[in-house]
């Protein structure tokens, strides 16, 4: 684009190369940075290097799995909270409700939130609302027209074109002061509770306890008011997974059944948290299915700050007859990891690739996806020095409000299980339905006799 060299990687071994050099040698564009800064501050998704570095190792405490372990019966809390609302609306009706699912999976991610120390939104779940939602609800629903394109693309060749005042960054800058706002009151609401001595020991594990810790100036692990404030970005961790797993399941009604009766023997009780990790393998493999084909970030984009030699494990045949078993990168060449397409790929995953089985999961992976090191040999999770922090967090919260949901209700698409589902872009990709405006889900919810 614009004269630049890009390169995109499928190879497995070329994409474990890429992700594993990328606190060294691949960085995000400039582009990539001025938007990311100039929405959520200057936070770990924003920096490079030592300073990404620093910052991760301040939060990584904050997401260990004794600290998860602890949150897990927050995660059942919000999505019982959901569940009396629901009760409530399918009182009256003998053939369920048309309900918009994917308003209310959000509610559940943005509430389980409070659990890390990172968000107070006091009666989200009973329907109310916060600027931070009511932005992100927003940005959701934004409808791109030709001149927001046309910006869009050119200012990856001009980055200045990101400080116009159109109306989706408007409502971008509308998303950073509320989320500002959000972590800067916490953050005092926090620090004023210790010198009070009325925090609990587990508050310096959870994100706010640890970012109070790296202001202090002789912290080993130091951080800037900015860089604390900047943190606000772990507010957006797991938005639509659980919403992309009930789509799936309307449209799968057998493998919705088969999940059902793999919880069946968790009636009247929840799973534990180590049940939760291994003693459900059909529920883990509803959700790694979802996450394999519905990952929250489309692509990993980065341009290379030195010279670099990609090894390829397949060699290819060039133009020129020569064949090459690695890629010779430029300082400055765009590098290009296509998430969603290498989780999709028929040369990786096999013929089936692209459908929806969670059976795929009990099979050793014998296909070359097996080759990739990220989790689960998927990229959902990024790879490398910069693997999500929030992956334990996230799992463990999709998994424990799927099983409530997938216990007490059945779900079907009003107009049936071959109903189109698109990929409405937004801050992640978000599902709607084929020929309606936004991002838009309403499923037929019933109860289970």
């Amino acid at each position: 684009m614009f004269g630049r060299k890009n390169i995109v990687l499928t190879d497995p071994k070329a994409v474990v190369h890429f992700y594993n050099s990328e606190r060294a040698i691949y960085t995000k564009t400039e582009n990539d940075r001025m938007f990311i800064g100039r929405i959520f501050g200057r936070g770990v998704l924003w920096a490079e290097g030592d300073m990404h570095k620093r910052q991760r190792k301040a939060l990584t405490p904050a997401f260990s799995n004794a600290v998860i372990r602890r949150l897990t019966s927050v995660f059942f809390d919000s999505a019982y909270k959901l569940k009396s609302f629901w009760d409530a609306t399918l009182e009256s009706s003998s053939d369920g409700a048309v309900i918009e699912v994917e308003e209310w999976m959000n509610r559940i991610a943005w509430t389980a939130l409070v659990s890390l120390g990172f968000l107070t939104i006091s009666g989200y779940l009973e329907g109310q609302t916060s600027p931070v939602t009511a932005a992100f609800e927003s940005l959701g629903a934004f409808e791109q027209g030709l001149f927001q394109q046309i910006i869009f693309v050119l200012s990856f060749a001009f980055p200045f074109l990101l400080s116009l005042p159109t109306p989706r960054m408007r409502l971008f800058w509308e998303l950073r002061r509320s989320l500002n706002v959000i972590a800067e009151r916490l953050l005092a609401n926090t620090r004023r509770e210790k010198e009070d001595g009325v925090t609990e020991e587990f508050t310096d594990k959870s994100v706010i306890g640890l970012l109070l810790k790296a202001e202090l100036v002789d912290s080993e692990l130091h951080m800037t008011q900015e860089e604390v404030v900047a943190q606000n970005i772990l507010l957006l961790a797991g938005y639509e997974t659980t919403s992309w797993a009930l789509i799936e399941l309307s449209k799968h009604p057998e493998i919705q059944d088969k999940l059902r009766k793999d919880l069946a023997r968790f009636s009247g009780t929840d799973p534990t948290w180590d049940q939760l990790v291994s003693e459900l393998p059909y529920l883990d493999a509803v959700v790694q299915e979802t996450l394999r084909l519905h990952p929250p970030v489309i692509e990993t984009l980065r341009i290379a700050a030195h010279d670099d030699v990609i090894p390829l494990g397949t060699p290819v045949v060039a133009r020129s007859g020569e064949t090459i078993s690695s890629i010779t990168i430029a300082k400055g060449t765009t590098v290009v990891s296509p998430i969603r397409c290498i989780n999709r790929s028929e040369a990786l995953w096999g013929p089936d690739a692209k459908d929806f089985k969670p059976e795929r999961w009990f099979e050793d992976v014998n296909f070359p996806a097996k080759d990739l090191q990220g989790h689960r040999h998927i990229l959902t999770f990024h790879d490398g020095p910069r693997t999500c922090l929030g992956k334990s967090f996230a799992l463990a919260e999709f998994k424990a409000a799927l099983s409530v949901l997938i216990r007490n209700y059945i779900f079907e698409l009003p107009d049936g299980p071959e109903t189109k589902i698109e990929t409405h872009i937004a801050i992640v990709p978000r599902p709607k339905v084929a020929g309606e405006n936004g991002a838009k889900v309403p499923l037929r919810v019933r109860r289970v006799e």
